[in-house]
């Protein structure tokens, strides 16, 4: 098996040079922000496209500045690392980019003052995330958290046992994937992606106001709709019932990219099969992951030279 390398404090490494020790206040209390990146691979031009970098890497700085982990790399020096890390992996098939910012010091007490912050960023090859085509969910106990709990848009590493605890009770329930409700019983979204309906004409997701982490994927999508489908999209609160009876409903995130929902708490959805709003924004979201489409041509970056 040939070496992996991560990024580590603006170098490339060995990733078995890197360690974090158990008093770490990273592996003791959560204190840290991540960012979840897709690189693209295109058989036919034989290339790599790191896709939306640049605005992953805004959300990252952002995320770290909430939650006092400042650091000094910049969004460039973020994505130039990136790109040489790929090249360094020699990675040619999809792969899943993972940057984490977080707290290293040794002191006990889970505080954020005077931080010893680390940045480390490691490769995987990920193509399916969801494992499946269509999606089965099932709205879950666990409430999502609120803004004045830990900040929702923020990619905070503690905030995913929260996810975490939603997508193990769903799926001993026999679902592929959670929703979440706010503590004022409205849609919030997945335990890791955002939430679309389709409804009478009208593309909805929940607004921002209902704790939701803003989605890069969910930006675009949104985007999408309007520019090159024509749709009204609304961001709203929405009831959990709104879902039984929408005509679609989908899921958008980096991982999970545009997967369609076809039933919810068993209730089937639309025909129960992927409806033609989610099927023709997946082939407008795919058909830009890998530079093709001049429009949104800034949105790759190509990794290997030509």
């Amino acid at each position: 098996m040939s070496e992996s390398y991560v990024f580590y404090q603006g170098d490339i490494v060995k990733e078995d040079d890197v360690k974090i020790s158990v008093r770490s206040k990273a592996f003791n209390y959560g204190l840290g922000v991540f960012e979840g990146i897709r690189a693209y691979w295109d058989d036919e031009e034989e290339q790599l496209y790191g896709f939306k970098l640049k605005e992953h890497y805004e959300r990252l700085k952002q995320s770290a500045k909430t939650v006092n982990l400042n650091f000094d790399l910049t969004v460039d020096q973020l994505v130039q690392g990136t790109i040489e890390l790929l090249k360094k992996n020699n990675c040619r098939q999809t792969t899943y980019i993972r940057p984490i910012v977080y707290n290293d010091s040794l002191d006990i007490g889970p505080t954020l003052d005077n931080a010893d912050v680390k940045v480390v960023m490691y490769t995987q090859p990920l193509n399916k995330y969801a494992g499946k085509s269509e999606l089965s969910v099932g709205v879950t106990s666990w409430r999502r958290l609120s803004d004045n709990q830990l900040p929702p848009r923020t990619k905070a590493t503690a905030a995913y046992l929260n996810s975490a605890l939603a997508a193990l009770e769903t799926k001993r329930a026999g679902f592929d994937e959670a929703i979440f409700l706010t503590d004022t019983n409205h849609v919030c979204e997945g335990s890791g992606e955002n939430i679309f309906l389709f409804k009478k004409g009208k593309l909805v997701t929940p607004s921002p106001a209902d704790n939701i982490l803003e989605g890069i994927t969910r930006e675009l999508v949104i985007k999408l709709a309007k520019e090159e489908m024509g749709l009204e999209v609304v961001e709203r609160s929405v009831s959990r019932t709104e879902l039984y009876a929408a005509d679609e409903v989908f899921f958008s995130g980096t991982a999970m990219e545009v997967t369609p929902v076809v039933a919810v708490d068993h209730r089937t959805i639309g025909t129960g099969h992927e409806g033609e709003v989610c099927k023709k924004l997946k082939e407008l979201f795919f058909g830009l992951t890998l530079g093709k489409n001049s429009k949104y041509a800034e949105s790759c970056t190509p990794v290997y030279d030509k």
